[in-house]
This record gives structure tokens, sequence and C-alpha cells, in this order.
């Protein structure tokens, strides 16, 4: 055999593993069909409020009683023809069915086809007085709190895609796939405002008489649509693989704006009705940007180029362009800046990535991975606000958010023995977000940071499989540090500050920094066993500790968190027929921050988990088990006081006690048995018993819901208690 002919027999036969490997087993025989239906009937317990969180995504929030189950599977295996086909569904009459279809002729072409919906019902039942609710110009109507209609907010995913795979020749591959999917329905949303504000200046503020500030729940209307393409060539030519591919998104929203209408006379903060101060009803009554159409196209190559059999490497370059060209005249919108019909947003995005994997040593490894990615934000800048007139007028245009972001890695792996293997790793990765655009306004934010670094070392032991353990060690330290910080410098850009604790020209004691650009030091350690310690019974464990800490020029803002996760799982074989499975976790995370002359909260979020189930077969013809399983999730708000903080919060922390706990606790038994009539049929039986007990004092708290200004409340029921009992008969036939 020739040198030519044996890479050309390499490439074809590592294409044939390939192609096997992605359309599954070839199957010996010229001829295989088969077709299995499963139809039943469910019965769902509980009223709508029960099944709330348990099923807001299983369609069976707003069922009850008696529900059908209906699906199937088709498949056909014809190698003389050289046809496969595999066609599935699911749910069909249920909110949540799917239907999937291959088609293919291995070594060809492959064809599939999908469809699918899903229906997500919210969880909160929302009682007001509202008209028109969750449309795109609800009317806002005051009502006593609890005196309104009942709403069960839901949002409907229906889509639909195609895809076609076709090896052209031994070398080259083409892909084509196209997706639509439309969004319909509403969600939670809404609005607040409080006067008097520099952005409405007109606006009056609170008196005895009149109400300067409301807060209104206005759920977001969707009707959007979302279609994606993609196209990619696959080209292999000696030891070089290449791709090159192009993805587009077009996004397409029939909602644009949310225009309210708003009434005279709103709640004040406890509940007395009062007319709005001057222009409040003007401000909430504006129209409300939704989502905007938008379209993204994506343009990339990448490959992987053999060196040797020991010395690969991989890369990836790509080039993006996002535009937002929506007409502001077009969504309804007026006094626009002159000459200025559209955002015009347009952000370009160009990637790049080069890795090489290499063994140079029986013993050693080496792995290097280098990543850029550049998004160049182009959209113009023009005056979007302005507040007050003449020599006093204060203007702010948008603001450019360029981003650069470097990462590099390098890993080397050393086999100590045939059992023992290490793993030491550094990481390195530096953030540059551009330069601030001057004529943009900053509120509320006390400082930023253009450049940030950070750096990380890791490393771990392993222990391979032996007859009866294994297992992993690992540590990593990583810490952030970045430029000087920049201060805002009212309306006329920022300055930058190289002495931050400098009383004159550095910051305010009473300055928050954000934690994503402050310095911070992150400390892992991670543990892992697989411990069989007899031919029955077998061990995982996991445990995973973590910290991290701040430090930045003032004591206030985020200060430190920390986490720490134990798992253990278990397998018994109790016979040669009954199996025991089971598992247990506990985790923890903490975070501690504080606000000027306010709260100092000791933030805690505790979880537990565990589960015991037993699957077995006591006879030939039956299968059954049973699976019983509890979840806990607690926050802590533990709270105390700045030394600067007023009398008001003194009193109110005094009166409250603080925030409460917020509890999340769920208990699901489950049951399921199959009994076998026949070759051809089985039925089978589910039984599921669930508990959930939430209580969020975000919308009640001691039994007393949270108004919104007109009235309106959201609420769920507390202890929700649901079964379900489902009935299959299966029948196949070839």
């Amino acid at each position: 055999m020739t040198k030519l002919n044996s890479k050309l027999r390499v490439r074809r036969t590592v294409l044939a593993l390939a192609i096997c490997s992605a359309l599954g087993t070839v199957y010996a025989q010229e001829r295989f069909e088969e077709t299995t239906v499963n139809a039943g009937v469910g019965f769902v317990g509980g009223t709508s409020v029960d099944r709330a969180l348990p099923y807001q995504y299983k369609g069976l929030r707003n069922r009850s009683g008696a529900t059908g189950l209906l699906g199937f599977e088709y498949i056909l295996r014809d190698d003389e023809q050289l046809d496969w086909i595999d066609f599935k569904g699911a749910d069909l009459l249920g909110d949540n069915r799917e239907l999937n279809l291959t088609w293919r002729d291995p070594g060809s072409w492959k064809f599939s086809a999908d469809y699918s919906e899903l229906v997500r019902y919210d969880p909160n039942t929302i009682n007001s007085g509202m008209v028109g609710l969750g449309s795109t110009s609800p009317q806002v109507v005051r009502v006593p709190v609890g005196t309104g209609s009942d709403f069960d907010l839901q949002t409907k995913r229906s889509g639909m895609s195609v895809g076609l795979i076709k090896w052209v020749s031994p070398t080259l591959q083409m892909e084509v796939g196209l997706k639509t999917e439309k969004k319909e329905g509403a969600r939670l949303f809404g609005i607040g405002m409080s006067c008097p504000s520099a952005v409405a200046p007109g606006c009056g503020p609170s008196t005895g008489i009149y109400s300067g500030s409301a807060v209104l729940l206005l759920p977001e209307p969707i009707n959007a649509t979302h279609n994606q393409i993609e196209a990619r060539l696959s080209y292999v030519v000696d030891k070089l693989l290449v791709n090159l591919g192009y993805y587009g998104s077009f996004y397409a929203n029939e909602n644009a704006t949310l225009a309210p209408s708003i009434p005279g006379s709103l709640n004040n903060s406890v509940g007395g009705l009062l007319p709005l101060s001057n222009g409040l009803q003007g401000v909430l009554s504006q129209r409300i940007a939704l989502a905007p159409d938008n379209q993204a196209h994506q343009f990339d190559v990448s490959g992987l180029y053999s060196f040797s059999d020991s010395t690969r490497a991989t890369f990836r370059l790509g080039y993006a362009r996002a535009t937002q060209r929506d007409s502001f005249e077009g969504l309804g919108f007026v006094g626009v800046p002159a000459g200025v019909t559209s955002l015009g947003a347009e952000v370009h995005t160009t990637t790049a990535r080069l890795g090489l994997t290499a063994r140079p040593i029986r013993k050693l490894s080496l792995v290097a991975d280098w990543r850029y990615d550049d998004r160049d934000d182009r959209t113009p800048i023009a005056v979007y606000n302005l507040a007050g007139s003449g020599s006093s007028a204060l203007t702010w245009t948008n603001r450019n958010l360029p981003n650069r972001k470097i990462r590099g890695k390098l890993q080397a792996n050393w086999q100590f023995s045939s059992d023992y293997r290490g793993t030491v790793g550094a990481d390195v990765e530096t953030i540059d977000r551009g330069s601030f655009t001057p004529s943009s306004q900053v509120f509320g934010v006390s400082a930023f940071r253009q450049n940030t670094r950070e750096s990380s070392v890791s490393a771990e032991l392993r222990r391979r499989m032996s007859e009866t353990f294994s297992g992993s060690i690992g540590v990593s330290r990583s810490r952030r540090d970045g430029s000087n910080w920049l201060m805002p410098n009212a309306g006329k850009g920022v300055i930058e500050v190289s002495n931050p604790t400098d009383a004159a020209n550095g910051f305010l004691p009473t300055s928050v920094f954000m934690p994503t650009l402050a310095d911070r030091q992150r400390d892992k350690a991670k543990l892992f066993a697989d411990w069989q310690p007899s031919a029955k019974l077998s061990f995982q464990v996991s445990a995973e500790k973590g910290s991290d800490s701040f430090t930045t020029p003032t004591l206030y803002g985020l200060r430190d968190t920390g986490m720490d996760q134990f798992s253990v799982d278990l397998g018994y074989a109790l016979s040669a027929s009954w199996a025991l499975n089971g598992y247990a976790s506990k985790g923890s995370q903490t975070l501690n921050q504080l606000r000027p002359a306010g709260y100092a909260m000791a933030f805690s979020n505790k979880s537990l988990g565990a589960g015991l189930g037993i699957t077995g077969k006591p006879m030939s013809k039956l299968e059954m088990g049973a699976n019983l399983s509890f979840f806990e999730d607690v926050n802590v708000y533990a709270q105390t006081l700045d030394v600067f903080a007023g009398a008001d919060a003194v009193t109110l922390l005094a009166a409250s006690g603080g925030l409460p706990d917020i509890t999340y606790r769920q208990t699901i038994l489950k049951l399921f048995g199959k009994y076998v009539l026949d070759p051809k049929s089985s039925i089978g039986v589910d039984l599921v018993l669930q508990r959930t007990n939430f209580d969020d004092w975000a919308w009640i708290n001691n039994g007393v819901p949270y108004g919104y200004s007109d009235g309106t409340t959201v609420i769920q029921k507390p202890n929700q208690n649901v079964a379900y009992l489902g009935v299959t008969y299966s029948y196949r036939w070839q």
C-alpha cells in the first residue's frame, strides 16, 4: 500500500467512525420495523393554587380531574433501501407536546424535523382591578386590597426546526439548520416613581394631601418570534480539519411598547387613597419600550491540525455584527433628539482562540489555551435625557459599552504511577472596558474601573480506579486587581483617582464599590471519592469549600462570601432482583455586606436534600419501585446597623426584628410499576404525592399581602399538596 492510499484510508476510517457515532449502531438485519403506542389517563388532585409550584412547567396547573395521555414511537431500519427512520411523539394531548422525526441514509445524508410546545404558568396569582391586564394598553383601576379579580399569567413557546446533514464526499460535509420559535403570553413586570427626581424635576413630592410616589404592577405582554439559521461546511485534508460556519439570529417583537392608563388618585405608602402630585400621573403614563427587534450575523472558521500523534492544535476565528434599528416614531415616541430616527445600535464582536495539546514524554501531557474577545460598541451617541431649561438645563447622552477580554491557560499533567496523576494549572484574564463616554451621566454608582486583571493557580491529585477506590483532591486560588478607580464627575465623564483615600481628592467614606470590579481573593478546595467496599455496596462522596474576600477603598458594599457543599450517593444490591439507591446533600452560602448609614447584612442560604429509592422485579413480568425525596432551602437575613444609621432605621429594626427568613420545602413520594401482559403489550402505573411549602415575605408577610399603589396583590398558597395518578397502556408491534 502506498503512503497516499494509507493516509486516505485513515481519513475514511475516521469519518466512518464519526458517522457511526452520530447515527448510532448499524443493524445487521436487512429490515427492522417497530411501532409503539402509549395511551392512558392521568388523574390530578388538588386545586389550581395547589398545583402552582409543582406543575408550573408540566402543563397541569389549570387541569383538574382526568387528562389524556398519548405518545408513540416508530422505528424503521431498512439496510437494503438505506432508509433509517425514527419518529416520536410525546404528551400529544397535553400542553407540552413534542414531535421528532429523523430520516437518514447512513453515510450519505441525515434529515431531522422537530416541533415542540412548552407552557409555563407563573406560580403567583394576581388579584387586581386592572382592565386589559397582560395587554399593551392596560387600564389601571384602584380597588381595595383583595377585592379585584384573580389572574394567572402564563407564557407559551411553540417551536419548529429542520436540519439537513449531507456527506458530499468522504472529506466534505455540509450542514444546514433552520429554527423558529413563537413566544406568547405575559409575565410579571412593573414600574415605580418617587418624586422629586433629577430626570423629572416637575414632579412634586409626597405631602399630606398628595402622593408623590407610586409602584404599579404592569405585566409585560409577550408576542415575539425568534428565527435562527445555521450553515456549516466541514472539510478534512491530510492532518487538517477545517470548519466554516454562519449563524443568523432574527428577533421580532409584535409588542413594541407598553402604554398604561393611570388614574389621578392612587394609594400612598400606607394604603391611603390620595390624588397624585403634580406631574406624577404624566410620568407614570409614559410609554414603556419593550424588547426591540434586532438581528445578528456571525461568521466563523475553526479547525484542528495534528502535528503528530501526540501534538495537536485547535483554532477558531469569529466575527459577529448585531444591530437594533427600531424606529422611534414607529414605536410611538415623540420628542426624540432632532435628526435621530432610531437608536441605531451596532455592536461588532471579534473572537479568536488558539489551543495546543501535547505529550512530549510518556508521563507528561500539556494543555495551552488562549482566547481573545473584543466587543466594539459602535452605537451613535445622542442626547436622550434633558432636564430643566435655559442655562440650568442638564443634558445626558447614551453610553458606549466596549469590552475586550483576553484569557490564557496553561496546564500540565504528570503520571506519577499507574494509579496516581497530578495536575497543575495557571490562568490569566484581563478585561478592558474602554473609555467612559464623557457626555453620559451616572446615578447611584460611586466608582468605575476601566481594567481588571485576574490570575489563578490550581493543583489536583487524582487516584485512578483500583479494585475498590478512586478519588481526587484539588485546590485553587485566584486574585483580581485592576487599574485606578474612576470617579463620576457630575455629567462631565469621570476622573481618575490615584489615591482613593485622599480626603480632598479621593472618594467619600460612604462610597460603595461594585464587587465585580473590586480587588478579590478567591480560594477553593474540592474532594471526590468513589468507594466500593463490596460487590453489593458503592459510595460516591464529594465535598467543596470556597470563599471570596473583597478589598475596596471603603468599608461599605460586599465584604466577603463563602460556600460549602457536601454530598454522598450510595447504591446497594439487596438481591439479584432488588436494588436500593440513596443520596444526601448539604450546602450553604454566606454573604456579608454593609450599607452606609444603613444595615449590615449577614445573608445565609442553607440547603438540605435527601432521597431514598428502591427498584425491583418480584416476578418475571412485574417491575416496580418507590422513591422518597426531600429538599429544604432556607434564606436567613441577619441584620445589624451601621454606626451612622439614623434614628428611623434604629426604630424600624427594633420594631420589626429585621427581615424574616424565607423557607422552601418540598417532599415527593413516587410509586411506579410496570406489568407485561404479553410480548407486545404492558401496562404502567405512576403515583406521585407532592407537598410544597414556600413562605416569601416579598409578597405576603404574616398573612398581610403587599399592596401595590392601585390595590393589586401578588400571592401564592404557602402550603400546596397535590396528587397525580397515571395509568398507561403500551402496545408494540413489528
